[in-house]
């Protein structure tokens, strides 16, 4: 049932294990430079994939495998997804969200905690798979292929609600700024950080 979910991304690389988030137009966005906080944007005419691969697991002790493998998930993103940046070896930047893939994580063999987060003022944050969202733009996310249990950290203005929804949009969980820890993702379908 949840593979159903699974939105399809031809990169070639079938050992690529993908989480996948779209991104609902808006009539107005609000862009971020990498750390800064909120700055003017475009409006966002067409639906972004914003998809998070977790890659494929390096070879140990090998810097240039490792190295190779973060380049090949960041390429991947970036041909998914039209309009990104990567802005970092490991970052990519999209109009109110930020994508960064952990070089450490094979998305099976690391655990994170929520003090493994690092989270601007203002943004909601989430490792998914060794994954991180960091979210500031105010709007609808659709989600695909999230699953098990995920630190957080919502470091949104004080009082401000996050939620998420199931594939119908009734809600299934929220969570109110400023609070950390851990939730299991596999039901959600839908989010909004605001």
């Amino acid at each position: 049932m949840r593979k159903n979910r699974l939105v399809s991304i031809a990169i070639g690389l079938a050992a690529i294990a993908t989480s996948t988030l779209v991104m609902a137009p808006a009539a107005s966005a609000t862009g971020v430079a990498a750390g800064a906080g909120p700055a003017s944007a475009p409006a966002v005419s067409t639906n972004h994939r914003i998809a998070s691969l977790t890659g494929t697991k390096p070879v140990p002790g090998s810097g240039a495998a490792q190295a190779g493998s973060v380049q090949q998930r960041v390429d991947a993103v970036l041909a998914a997804i039209p309009g990104g940046r990567q802005v970092s070896p490991t970052k990519i930047q999209y109009d109110g969200l930020v994508v960064t893939v952990d070089p450490r994580s094979d998305a099976t063999t690391r655990a994170y905690a929520p003090s493994d987060i690092i989270c601007s003022p203002g943004w909601f944050c989430i490792i998914v798979r060794g994954t991180t969202f960091s979210f500031y733009a105010c709007k609808y996310w659709d989600l695909s292929n999230w699953w098990g249990s995920s630190p957080f950290k919502n470091n949104q203005t004080k009082g401000t609600v996050f939620r998420a929804y199931d594939n119908d949009y009734n809600q299934v969980w929220s969570n109110t700024a400023y609070s950390d820890g851990y939730v299991d993702v596999t039901p959600w379908w839908h989010l909004k950080p605001c």
